[in-house]
């Protein structure tokens, strides 16, 4: 069998110690389920201790119908002078209901005298007395050793004394804390190694990010014996976050080959980031490692030709197997075998024997030249192919438009735009306002269009962006607008340049709207067959 790893989370405690992360109840209760459907073994709660807000989590996590995870409760050792049964931080655990917990403890010796100002030996006593109160009161317990690395370094000897105290008074496990971030991967793996050949009870890590080695550093624990890993989901975490167990697990899993979660729950690994990410309010970085929206997104011309060939030449594993996808970019720098992805996603004939990508591959280059970025824009770029291909239908074409503002006595600023299109052969004059020009301009379209087509009701614009591209032309500056549309089933992205915002706008406009009606081609044509009957049993009536 595979050695087991056992995954500790806190992202609902140490995670919202990080810089923008806050969690309700409600949030901290929606993410425990998803931690324990990904197979979790223990789900770090909160400091009952601290907050009643985490308090209520507690009390409220025990109606949760967990199939594996262990809600635990964190906190400290007793204070210096105080009897572990009188210690209020202790009882608070105890009033919790954990069935775990995981108490912290000064390793460090400086940590004792400077920021406990305890004596060292008060300190082991603290350690000794809190985890035998605990483990008494019929709890799982988890010690902490926070500040081990540096703890070692200074003092070796005290460093060790403190562990074995927590060992001696009946730890489950203790938990080796680089908790300032700073020790490299071979001190983990040195360090490590000595503290599993001198205590008889499982070792755990815990580290931080501030060296951005916090999942080197756990992995080379578990190298050097360790057998349990603390982290956050997506890296959560005070100053520069926490070992991120997204990396973490499939790191030990797929190219260490241990046991941590089951392996059908690899697949799942994107949409848990994914989620964390949205209760958090989090953006999700597109970098991110195995998880993130580029991690497999390929641009450059050589690499996609290979990945078409042998997917393993630029993929160090299959984006599906953690539940993520292949991406191709499409860019300045594309060649034919980009075109050729994209447009087998799309269901279009095309091979590099067709003339037609040459010309669509230059236009492309040319267009970027100008601005254009269709990596974020591949509603506009799919028009684009279906252009060059002549596979587009033309539902309507500009005319005209003009935008009129003008300010009144009242200080109101008002905005009406003027659109002249021609659909079906027809001339239509249309007039709205709206909440500045481009608003008005979208307002005037739609209202141009829905009479013809009805189903342009279903959607909207949900997110407009506009980027300066060389901010030494001052106001002359080409600006960029990236627009998102939806129907509220789907988004699609299209994209804008010019020296003239609202050109730019237009042209943004103009794809996302062509794009919808595209891509309803099928409804539009029953809708309009629907209508032409209608009014011939009208007339024959």
């Amino acid at each position: 069998m595979k050695q087991q790893v056992l995954l500790y989370d806190t992202t609902l405690r140490d995670g919202t110690q990080g810089e923008g992360i806050s969690l309700s109840v409600d949030d901290k209760l929606k993410i425990a389920k998803k931690l324990d459907e990904l197979g979790i073994h223990y789900i770090e709660g909160g400091w009952p201790g601290s907050n009643p807000k985490d308090m209520e989590f507690f009390l409220q996590a025990q109606q949760l119908s967990l199939k594996q995870a262990t809600i635990t409760a964190f906190g400290s050792t007793r204070r210096a002078g105080t009897p572990a049964a009188a210690d209020e931080n202790l009882q608070r655990i105890l009033e919790s209901g954990v069935k775990a917990v995981a108490i912290f403890g000064k390793t460090w010796d400086f940590h004792a005298t400077e920021a406990l100002k305890t004596t060292l030996e008060e300190n082991l006593h603290m350690i000794f007395d809190s985890v035998k109160f605990l483990k008494q009161a019929g709890l799982e317990v988890i010690f902490d050793a926070e500040h081990f690395f540096d703890g070692f370094k200074s003092n070796r000897d005290y460093a060790f004394a403190a562990v074995k105290k927590a060992e001696a008074a009946g730890a489950d496990c203790v938990v080796l804390c680089d908790t300032n971030g700073g020790t490299l991967p071979h001190e983990v793996s040195a360090i490590v190694k000595d503290v599993v050949r001198e205590l008889s009870i499982p070792v755990g890590i815990h580290c931080h990010n501030d060296c951005e080695l916090a999942v080197a550093n756990s992995l080379a624990a578990v190298q050097a014996g360790a057998q349990h890993v603390q982290g956050t989901i997506n890296g959560y975490g005070e100053r520069c976050g926490n070992a991120n167990l997204v990396s973490v697990i499939p790191n030990l899993q797929m190219k260490l080959g241990l046991k941590c979660v089951a392996d059908s729950a690899l697949p799942s690994l994107a949409s848990v980031a994914k989620y964390v990410h949205e209760v958090a309010n989090q953006v999700p970085p597109n970098n991110q490692p195995f998880v993130g929206r580029s991690a497999f997104a390929h641009k450059g011309g050589m690499h996609v030709s290979a990945i078409l060939k042998h997917p393993e030449t630029y993929e160090h594993i299959a984006p599906e197997s953690i539940g993520n996808a292949r991406r191709v970019l499409v860019s300045e720098l594309s060649g034919q075998s980009n075109l050729l992805f994209k447009a087998q996603e799309w269901d279009i004939d095309l091979n590099k024997k067709n003339p037609q990508s040459r010309k669509i591959i230059e236009k492309i280059k040319e267009k970027e030249h100008a601005g254009y970025q269709y990596e974020a824009a591949e509603a506009s770029f799919e028009l684009m192919v279906r252009e060059g291909l002549g596979t587009v239908k033309h539902f309507f074409q500009l005319e005209q438009f003009k935008i009129f503002m003008e300010r009144d006595d009242a200080e109101r600023l008002l905005t009406e735009a003027v659109v002249k299109l021609r659909i079906n052969g027809e001339v239509v004059h249309t007039v709205a306002e709206g909440n500045g020009p481009v608003n008005a301009l979208d307002n005037a379209l739609r209202k141009a269009l829905e009479s013809y087509f009805p189903l342009i009701k279903e959607m909207y614009l949900a997110d407009y962006k506009v980027r300066v591209l060389d901010e030494t032309d001052a106001t002359a500056s080409t600006v960029r607008v990236l627009i998102v549309s939806s129907d509220g089933k789907e988004q699609w992205s299209t994209i804008g340049v010019s020296a003239n915002v609202i050109e730019a706008s237009w042209y943004a406009l103009f794809d996302s709207f062509r794009y919808f009606l595209s891509k309803r081609e099928d409804e539009i044509e029953l809708v309009s067959r629907q209508a032409r009957e209608e009014r011939i049993g009208v007339l024959n009536h």
